[in-house]
């Protein structure tokens, strides 16, 4: 499981005095355990599956990036540095991410796999493609282009 390969990979860091990977995984276990109360309160729900931590980790570096292109426009460029060493860190534990041209492959796969024919065959789609590539893509660009096919 992802949340063990954390706290390992925790206390490696705090041993080996790495200031910045520790704080960095801290800070992903503090946002998962955040998640998961969240869910126990809504549903009773217990833990993230690893999928939905998969795409927890997408979103935080999506923030970063966010984040650090912010940081440089108003010229504090440590800070930004600061967001793309923790991007750095967070893409360690994700799958190798698709390339422009192989998600486009993946999205044509996919609408010849469900016989998606229309825009409103986009949720077959995209539920195809999230079984098949989660946490290799980012599914709002992917969407954005799959409209964009159906133009």
């Amino acid at each position: 499981m992802i949340r063990e390969r954390f706290s390992r990979d925790l206390k490696a860091a705090i041993k080996s005095d790495d200031p910045v990977r520790a704080a960095t995984l801290r800070l992903i276990c503090a946002a998962i355990k955040d998640q998961e109360l969240h869910l126990r309160n809504d549903d009773g729900a217990g833990e993230l599956s690893d999928d939905k931590i998969m795409g927890f980790l997408l979103k935080m570096v999506e923030q970063r990036e966010r984040s650090a292109a912010a940081y440089e426009e108003a010229g504090q460029l440590d800070l930004a540095d600061e967001e793309r060493k923790e991007i750095e860190i967070i893409r360690t534990y994700l799958p190798k991410q698709l390339s422009e041209c192989e998600v486009e492959q993946a999205i044509d796969k996919a609408i010849e796999r469900t016989g998606a024919s229309s825009i409103r065959d986009i949720n077959r789609v995209m539920a195809n493609l999230k079984a098949n590539h989660s946490g290799q893509m980012d599914f709002g660009r992917a969407c954005a282009s799959l409209k964009n096919a159906f133009r």
